[in-house]
């Protein structure tokens, strides 16, 4: 069994030290692909054995299948670990016990997959453990072509394993803000794209596709039909109230009101107000994308670099 780690990287070296080590017990390989940080990050992966390998950002999607390609020649799995992410004792041991006895028809494994946030688990609201696809059989999987909410996809089966990986991002909260604003931005992108097709992305999962496609497909198909704005309120008193989110405490109080409402909300008015810009100035979505939410599409679709 081998197994090439694949890990994207800008300014992680509070975490990236972390991330390798939880996986050093099963992986034969780590690769980083680092887009600029200036922080000690590559210094720190090369010291603790990963090789590391430089690639401009455009965004996840491209990030990952840049790097896929690039994994070690004698790879069979590429696993895709964020550098913020710890793969537990439990899951690495599953991994190195059962990885070698999956069948060759099988294409890719699922894991669980937790949170912490402000150091607090996130133990309610409905929104955690969640099965996602993490362990592709090389020559078998790619990324999903979106500017966010990507996942690895497979043609063939999947299996599942019992345990999980851990999501603990050590950045204060400032940080956390800031890169939500950024990410609803990116989000608009892909609804925008719903409605008019102007990018050559995927677009709805298949709702067969575990809890990752059943989510993605009530996100696409049934939330994002409900109106704008008041949506962001329903699913925020439907995680904090029905799904009791508010037995998290104050940390999980913090999460459930940042990204169960406002981050959502976030996205709503900048989807209305982009889609005002596009009303009044008759531009093309991208010229929107780009005057509103500051995202230059380069003219470009995802396929053209390289996706």
């Amino acid at each position: 069994m081998t197994v090439s780690v694949v890990i994207l990287t800008r300014d992680e070296a509070m975490h990236i030290e972390r991330a390798i080590r939880s996986v050093q017990s099963f992986a034969t390989e780590v690769l980083v692909v680092d887009s600029g940080s200036k922080d000690g990050t590559v210094e720190l992966a090369q010291n603790a054995g990963a090789r590391v390998l430089h690639n401009p950002w455009t965004n996840h999607a491209t990030q990952m299948n840049w790097a896929i390609p690039r994994v070690a020649d004698d790879a069979e799995w590429i696993m895709r670990l964020d550098a913020d992410e710890i793969v537990q004792p439990d899951l690495a041991r599953e991994i190195r016990d059962k990885l070698p006895g999956i069948g060759a028809e099988t294409d890719g494994i699922l894991v669980g997959r937790r949170m912490s946030f402000m150091g607090k688990p996130i133990r309610w609201g409905g929104v955690f453990p969640i099965r996602i696809l993490r362990l592709i059989r090389k020559g078998r999987g790619r990324c999903e072509n979106r500017w966010m909410d990507e996942h690895l996809v497979v043609e063939g089966p999947t299996v599942t394993f019992d345990n999980e990986i851990l999501d603990d991002n050590l950045k204060p909260l400032t940080w956390w803000t800031e890169k939500h604003n950024a990410y609803s931005s990116l989000e608009v992108v892909d609804l925008l794209n719903l409605e008019a097709r102007f990018l050559d992305t995927d677009t709805i999962a298949d709702a067969r596709g575990g809890q990752a496609g059943m989510k993605r497909w009530l996100k696409e198909r049934v939330y994002a039909r409900l109106p704008g704005g008041s949506r962001a309120f329903a699913y925020f008193l439907y995680r904090y109230v029905v799904r009791l989110g508010f037995l998290d405490g104050v940390e999980g109080t913090a999460f459930h009101v940042l990204q169960g409402f406002w981050y959502r909300y976030l996205v709503d008015m900048k989807l209305r107000e982009t889609r005002t810009y596009i009303a009044r100035t008759g531009c093309h979505p991208s010229e929107a994308v780009r005057d509103v939410l500051g995202i230059d599409l380069g003219g470009r679709t995802l396929a053209d670099d390289g996706a």
